[in-house]
């Protein structure tokens, strides 16, 4: 009985000690700017652990091993995590896919794992996160002009990041771009980024403007407008001074938000609105202006109805206007001449009408009415423009009346345009010529015959060009170095991409010109090569140096302006050699 009992007790305790491998969180939803944490944890000491890739995150910590084992009455217990610090990359729900280890042979994964992100968050200062003092001197602002503006009224938003003076940026990266959902939006141009100074929160920072943008809202109510998130290297100081007595810095990548905004935008009035209004909101001048008036028979003119001023110029109808029968009125060309700028939209609008009279007479064309709503007043104004009378000198007297009240219904009102329905037809058959015979017939038939020659010398050119290995090889190198000529452009805020993308480009572009491979492509050699075909020497040394600089600068840190420069100098030199060689 004993016996049994032990083997119980064995099988049970066999039973407790089965192996455990799972991931933890520390939360499942977080912000966009906000850091999670994730361990893998085994009771076990398992073999060949292997990490999930983790997409959508960063990995910006870890792994860090932690291995624990204590004895308790007997009994030992283990331990083992695997530790990562994450940073997501991207909103949305985002999977943390299945880890596995190995044990006796057996291969265990932990369970998927799903984390909502949603928009960057403001975070709470924590005295123990070594971060703090890059956090307390890098700050993302947007500056909205106005809170609670009209429906249409226009607003600016201006994203700055402001920094203290012993905090160096050396590269800017978004992560998410603002939405302006309800908004009609207009971005205004940044050429480039230049520091300035000034004060924030009663301190001076230096700051750079990121972006501006125009927006007019569409609708009442509270708008939300999603933040700007942007990832940032920085270089902070150190305690520590090099052998030079200069202060030592250190490269570190910091992640801020400029916050959701929300937009209270008030309706418009509907006490005074006119019945005519069409959504006009600003301070506008009215016209309707005719390219003459006095016209003969055939001749036409163009009438030009036009709002100038400043306001939402591209959210609004013009009027049309309505002229007699007699005038017959083509449907409208538009025109716009709008500046944007973050006062908002100024210029002129024109819609222009071509007008041609049928009949000699005079010819008024009503006046017209544009309403508005002028913020300055907060009120509707509508502006009338005078009748513009269109006199035509000659041609048909409009005689059009009602048709007679006659018992004979086969008669029309008599005019110059109209005579009496024909009651009676005297048809003539058509002559037909017969297709078989004819000029067509023929050349249709002997046209095959004619194309032959032409086809034998589409077929042997053809067989030519594909026969010239050494020709088609050129061109292929051309089109490759245009291809990531233009690639690198694009890559331009990317630089890794950038360089390897400018470094195929150079490539190929010897091979296209010197009729090289890759092998051949030794300093010497093309130095050699490029000289022999006249090019400058200062164009060659360019050349290899920004060839041998592609492959430094991939890894060196670099801003903006010189990836820019390296890009500008490239073309050049491209250039340079194009026109020696």
């Amino acid at each position: 009985m004993k016996k049994h009992l032990i083997l119980l007790l064995l099988s049970f305790q066999g039973l407790l000690a089965q192996v455990q491998f799972e991931a933890k969180v520390s939360k499942t939803t977080l912000g966009l700017n906000e850091r999670l944490r994730i361990d893998f944890v085994m009771n076990i000491d398992g073999d060949n652990f292997n990490e999930p890739s983790f997409d959508g995150f960063r990995v910006i910590a870890g792994p860090s091993q932690q291995v624990s084992q204590s004895w308790v009455n007997g009994r030992s217990s283990f331990e083992k995590i695997y530790s990562y610090y994450l940073l997501p990359s991207q909103k949305g729900t985002l999977t943390i896919r299945q880890a596995t280890i190995e044990y006796n042979g057996q291969l265990y994964k932990t369970s998927p794992i799903k984390i909502n992100v949603t928009a960057a968050v403001e975070l709470p200062k924590d005295p123990n996160d070594t971060s703090v003092s890059a956090d307390n001197n890098i700050y993302l602002v947007a500056d909205i002009s106005k809170t609670n503006p009209y429906i249409n009224e226009p607003i600016t938003v201006v994203y700055k990041l402001y920094f203290s003076h012993n905090i160096g940026i050396t590269n800017l990266g978004e992560l998410s771009r603002p939405k302006y959902n309800d908004f009609w939006s207009q971005n205004i141009d940044i050429k480039q980024l230049v520091p300035e100074e000034g004060m924030f929160k009663g301190e001076k920072y230096r700051y750079v403007v990121l972006r501006k943008t125009v927006l007019y809202p569409q609708k009442s109510g509270k708008l939300k407008i999603e933040p700007l998130s942007l990832d940032i290297d920085v270089q902070l100081p150190t305690n520590r001074r090099n052998m030079f007595g200069q202060m030592v810095l250190k490269d570190d990548s910091k992640r801020v938000s400029a916050g959701a905004k929300t937009i209270a935008v008030r309706a418009l009035p509907e006490a005074g609105k006119p019945a005519d209004f069409s959504g006009a909101v600003g301070n506008f001048d009215f016209k309707v202006t005719p390219s003459k008036t006095s016209l003969k028979n055939g001749e036409s003119l163009d009438l030009v109805v036009s709002v100038s001023g400043k306001g939402n110029m591209k959210l609004f109808n013009l009027p049309k206007p309505v002229v007699p029968n007699a005038l017959e009125m083509y449907d409208a060309v538009h025109n716009e001449q709008v500046n944007t700028s973050l006062a908002g939209m100024s210029g002129k609008i024109s819609d222009s009408y071509t007008i041609i009279p049928q009949y000699k007479g005079n010819y008024p064309i009503k006046p017209m009415q544009f309403s508005y709503f002028d913020l300055g007043s907060g009120t509707y104004k509508t502006i009338t423009s005078s009748e513009v009378m269109i006199n035509v000198l000659d041609g048909p007297t409009d005689t059009r009346a009602v048709a007679s009240s006659s018992s004979d219904k086969n008669k029309i009102t008599s005019s110059e345009q109209f005579k009496f329905i024909k009651l009676k037809t005297n048809l003539v058959p058509v002559a037909e010529n017969d297709f078989f015979g004819s000029n067509l017939y023929l050349g249709l038939l002997f046209a095959p015959f004619l194309l032959l020659p032409l086809i034998v010398l589409f077929k042997n050119k053809k067989e030519a060009i594909d026969g010239d290995i050494v020709g088609n090889r050129i061109k292929m190198n051309n089109r490759l170095a245009k291809k990531y000529l233009s690639e690198a452009k694009k890559q331009i805020n990317n630089k890794e991409p950038f360089y390897v993308a400018l470094e195929k480009a150079m490539h190929n572009f010897l091979k296209a010109k010197l009729h090289i491979e890759t092998s051949e492509m030794s300093k010497d050699n093309i130095k050699e090569l490029l000289l022999n075909r006249n090019a400058k020497p200062e164009a060659v040394n360019d050349f290899i140096a920004l060839t041998e600089n592609c492959e430094v600068a991939r890894y060196a840190p670099s801003s903006t302006a010189t990836i820019q420069q390296d890009f500008d100098k490239a073309v050049l030199i491209i250039s340079e050699l194009e026109k020696q060689i």
